[in-house]
This record gives C-alpha cells, sequence and structure tokens, in this order.
C-alpha cells in the first residue's frame, strides 16, 4: 500500500470517527433539550425535604391530563424516596422533572401507595433511574389482574395524553412493615387490612412526623370503596392512635387538618355500614338500597354522583354474607 493510498484511509477513518462523535453530540443535546422541554410538576415543600404535589379534585380527563391525586417525593442525604407517580407517563415525567429541580441525588426508590391507576402510571419515567418500585406484596398481582381494563380506560378518557404508559409492577414486595434508609431521614413504610384496596401502604416519615396516608384518607372528595369497608374502619382506628404530627392524604386539600377530615371520612363509612346492614335485615333489594341509601351526604362530598352509588353496592356485597 502506497503513502498515498494510506493517507486517504487514515483521513476516511478520522471523519468517520468525528462523524460519529458530532452524532452522539447531537443526540446527547436533543436528549438533554427533551428533559428540559419537560414541565416541572408544580409541587410544594410541606416540610424540610418533603415536596407534594396537590392532584385535580375529579376524575381522570383530557382537561387536568389525568392528574387527580396528590404524589410526591423525600429528599435524603443519599436519595430521594418518590411516593406515587401520577396518573400518566407525561405525569411521571413532570414530576421526575419537579426532582430534578430541587436535588441531583439518585432516586432509589418508588414507592406506590396502591393500584389505582392515577398513583401508579407515572412509574415508567423512572424505569431510568433503577431504583427499586416498592408496594404490597398483594400489589403486583391486582395490578396485573386490571392492567387491560386500566389502560383501555386510560386511553378512551386521555387519548393520546395516555401514550407510554404502562404498569411497572414493584420490584421489592413487602408484607407487614419495612424500614428504608434514604440518607440521615427513616421512612417506616406499612402494609394494612384490605380497606380502599387490598394493597394499600402508608409512609411515615420520621423527620418530619408525617404521615402519608394516601387513599387511606380522602379530603372532602368522598371516600372510594375498593376493597372492604370493615377493613377501612378497623384502619382508621389504628390510624387515629398512631397520632401523626401531620398527614398527606390521597385525594382532596393537603392543609386541612387531618383530625376532622378522618373524623368525617369515618361517619361516612360508618353510616353506610349501618345503613346497609339495616337494609339487608330488612330484605331490600341491592337496586333498592343504591337508589335510597346515604343521599343526604350529597353536599357533603365531591364526586358523590359519580362513587356513592358505587359504595354502597360494594358494601351490599360485602355485608351481605356477614354471618
Amino acid at each position: 500500500m502506497n503513502g498515498a493510498l494510506r493517507r486517504v484511509i487514515a483521513a476516511a477513518a478520522w471523519l468517520g470517527f468525528a462523524f460519529a462523535l458530532l452524532t452522539t453530540a447531537a443526540h446527547e443535546a436533543e436528549a438533554a433539550q427533551a428533559a428540559q422541554a419537560v414541565s416541572a410538576l408544580k409541587v410544594r415543600e410541606i416540610a424540610p425535604g418533603l415536596y407534594v404535589h396537590r392532584g385535580h379534585d375529579d376524575v381522570a380527563t383530557r382537561a387536568n391530563k389525568g392528574d387527580i391525586a396528590n404524589i410526591g417525593f423525600v429528599v435524603g442525604t443519599r436519595c430521594v424516596a418518590v411516593i406515587d407517580t401520577g396518573g400518566t407517563a407525561q405525569e411521571g415525567r413532570a414530576l421526575r422533572a419537579a426532582i430534578r429541580a430541587v436535588t441531583p441525588l439518585p432516586i432509589c426508590y418508588v414507592i406506590n401507595t396502591h393500584m389505582h391507576p392515577d398513583h401508579i402510571f407515572g412509574n415508567v419515567a423512572f424505569e431510568r433511574d433503577h431504583p427499586q418500585f416498592v408496594g404490597s406484596a398483594t400489589l403486583g398481582e391486582a395490578e396485573m389482574s386490571h392492567a387491560e381494563s386500566y389502560l383501555r380506560v386510560l386511553h378512551r378518557e386521555l387519548g393520546a395524553l395516555a401514550d407510554g404508559s404502562t404498569i411497572v409492577p414493584p420490584t421489592l414486595p413487602f408484607s407487614g412493615s419495612m424500614t428504608l434508609d434514604i440518607g440521615n431521614r427513616v421512612l417506616k413504610l406499612q402494609t394494612w387490612k384490605t380497606a380502599h384496596t387490598n394493597n394499600d401502604l402508608t409512609v411515615y416519615d420520621e423527620s418530619s412526623g408525617t404521615l402519608w396516608l394516601a387513599d387511606l384518607l380522602f379530603v372532602q372528595c368522598i371516600p372510594v370503596i375498593d376493597g372492604s369497608v370493615v377493613g377501612w374502619l378497623a384502619d382508621i382506628a389504628t390510624i387515629r392512635q398512631m397520632n401523626p404530627r401531620r398527614v398527606v392524604p390521597g385525594h382532596g386539600p393537603i392543609d386541612t387538618p387531618w383530625r376532622p377530615a378522618l373524623d368525617a371520612e369515618e361517619a361516612y363509612l360508618a353510616g353506610l355500614v349501618r345503613d346497609v346492614r339495616a337494609a339487608i335485615r330488612q330484605g331490600t333489594t341491592m337496586q333498592q338500597a343504591i337508589e335510597t341509601i346515604g343521599l343526604d351526604q350529597r353536599s357533603k362530598w365531591r364526586l358523590f354522583d359519580i362513587y356513592h352509588q358505587r359504595n354502597v353496592s360494594a358494601a351490599y356485597v360485602e355485608l351481605e354474607w356477614e354471618q
């Protein structure tokens, strides 16, 4: 091979290498711009290092983009723990952007408090962080058994806003209690009796005395029974004994005093149990019960007309077989 040919080959190789570098740089710049293009979700620091996003008090719609749950994160000295991720991949990306606006620390845990779509479909936005996805031991099965219907409804209600949303099951399931140390900050996780669902869990932040109740507490929004009304009432009694400094509900205002809010939820659920039991004893059919029980509660709760009759139905099915 003569010298001229060697120089041509070397030049071609150098140009190929330079092109590869430029292409890689362009891709990285494009990715960075895409990341910056995601608007950070609005969050509020309710205690040092504890951030909450307040969801809309509504069902998922195109107008609210499926952003209907209270979600957030806790920052330690070592890493970040996310508590629920929102109703779409898009909301999850916005939550991740909010975290990155606060801290560069790694995201080591994504905690899902239960199976419902408005709390889990943002998980996919955090897969690149390779966190442990934490949930109740019963969460994964519950998610998979509902995956098809959840996704179908999500796409029906949100259209293209639902694109990319998918279920990411727990990689760290547990039952009972578990402690997570995120660096000079300990989170105590606990699973509960079947109540709102059969896979509820709560997160207690020792540093701030905050109990993240998620959907075991609805404030001003009507509680939704997808598990056991009797179990929920038992859980409420236990929660009251825990006596946290502050509470984060799954839905509704974050600043409302938690004890009266828990009392209101308990009164609604206890009234439902009392009236449904009486109806069953009197031979009232389920349809008659659905049409008559609890109508005096309408003015007290948002979304009453959407969920109350469903609650009566769920309570009737559960209590009908009591001994």
